[in-house]
């Protein structure tokens, strides 16, 4: 390709500072160095992540930054040794890889990649410890290893699922992140039996990503716990079946779901973060043969305190890492599964900005209006 080998000058997002609203401007985008990719996004969606990291409260800030990591796209130019992937590709970059040479690639039971799962403090790429992005010679730094909120990006090899190009890539692009992560979580590690009762602790974009999974597995009952009773309307249509409002009752919500369903749920997903629904979703699974599952990241001091006598009672925990999804194996069968009809991808979307308008997505999320907004880049 004419552009392989060589810098491209394309527009990107940059966010210089915690909380300013990002710069459309142009940046350098350098040639993919070994085993690396250079993308051209075409639209790309903002993720609670994305803000978080932008606010720069809970974590170490590292600016000037180009955000973003759920997109699709196209291949533009690879890097040397790279095999599996060809310019002209349609694509999703992945905030976390597989490299499928390390034990846990190598594993049925794995998916977080040695060399490539998520590490939200790295700001370079892998290869050798420096940015593609550039303004005027000044590095600028990557995010999650994707940083597609660029028109170009440079991301690994291993971070890169090559997808069927007849999928449309306005509406996959929300499969590279919240979709699967509570998809997945619910139909590859929940795994509700058809018919059974399903409660999904929190209704954000990833709880009701969850709830569709439960829609999806043939759960009769889909009971959604939130703190703000005007989600419940919009979870009706992931499948959700009864609501409960935590701060409606005077008994703890554990009690409350134990009588609403004959001493429990047989699975609970939670999607939200806190430490106390963490408690509530498996205090809340029936003794015997209730699964819950963690999806939410907590606070970094968090403790789980429970009395052990919920195991002891055959009662389940387990937590899940990106839906127990393998990024390049896992994503192109779940893209054909929604070509099928099996999923619905396109009422997750709410919203839809040009490239150039990239803050009012911002804004939306911060409104909390929607579910999630689409970037095209091409505007």
């Amino acid at each position: 390709m004419a552009t392989a080998g060589k810098v491209i000058k394309c527009r990107a997002a940059v966010a210089w500072e915690a909380g300013k609203p990002l710069v459309v401007q142009e940046v350098e985008v350098a040639p993919p160095q070994a085993m690396e990719v250079r993308l051209k996004i075409l639209y790309t969606s903002l993720c609670h992540t994305d803000v978080y990291f932008w606010e720069a409260k809970g974590q170490t800030p590292v600016f000037p930054r180009i955000l973003g990591h759920e997109a699709a796209g196209i291949v533009e130019s690879v890097g040397e040794g790279v095999t599996e992937l060809a310019p002209g590709d349609h694509v999703l970059p992945v905030f976390t890889g597989e490299c499928k040479e390390c034990a846990h690639c190598k594993s049925e039971e794995s998916n977080m990649c040695e060399l490539l799962r998520i590490n939200p403090d790295r700001k370079v790429m892998i290869g050798d410890g420096q940015s593609r992005f550039s303004v005027n010679g000044q590095p600028i730094y990557h995010f999650l290893g994707t940083s597609t909120f660029s028109e170009y990006t440079v991301v690994h090899s291993g971070c890169v699922a090559k997808i069927n190009p007849e999928a449309p890539l306005d509406k996959v692009c929300v499969l590279s992140c919240g979709f699967c992560t509570g998809f997945g979580a619910t139909v590859n590690v929940a795994k509700p039996k058809k018919g059974s009762t399903v409660a999904i602790f929190g209704l954000g974009a990833v709880g009701l990503s969850a709830a569709e999974g439960a829609r999806v597995a043939g759960a009769s009952r889909i009971i959604g716990v939130d703190l703000n009773s005007n989600r419940f309307e919009t979870a009706k249509k992931f499948g959700c079946t009864e609501f409960v409002n935590p701060l409606e009752h005077t008994k703890p919500v554990q009690e409350v779901l134990a009588e609403m369903t004959n001493g429990g749920v047989d699975r609970a997903v939670e999607c939200t973060g806190n430490i106390n629904a963490m408690i509530q979703a498996l205090e809340s699974v029936h003794d015997g043969w209730g699964v819950a599952v963690l999806v939410g990241v907590p606070h970094k001091d968090a403790e789980f305190k429970t009395h052990p006598i919920h195991f002891l009672n055959e009662k389940t925990l387990k937590g899940t890492f990106y839906g127990h999804y393998k990024p390049r194996t896992d994503l192109p069968v779940v893209v054909e599964q929604y070509l099928k009809g099996e999923l619905e991808l396109e009422k997750f979307i709410t919203h839809s900005v040009s490239f150039s308008e990239i803050n009012k997505a911002f804004d939306l999320m911060l409104a909390g209006e929607g579910l999630r907004c689409i970037i095209r880049m091409d505007e």
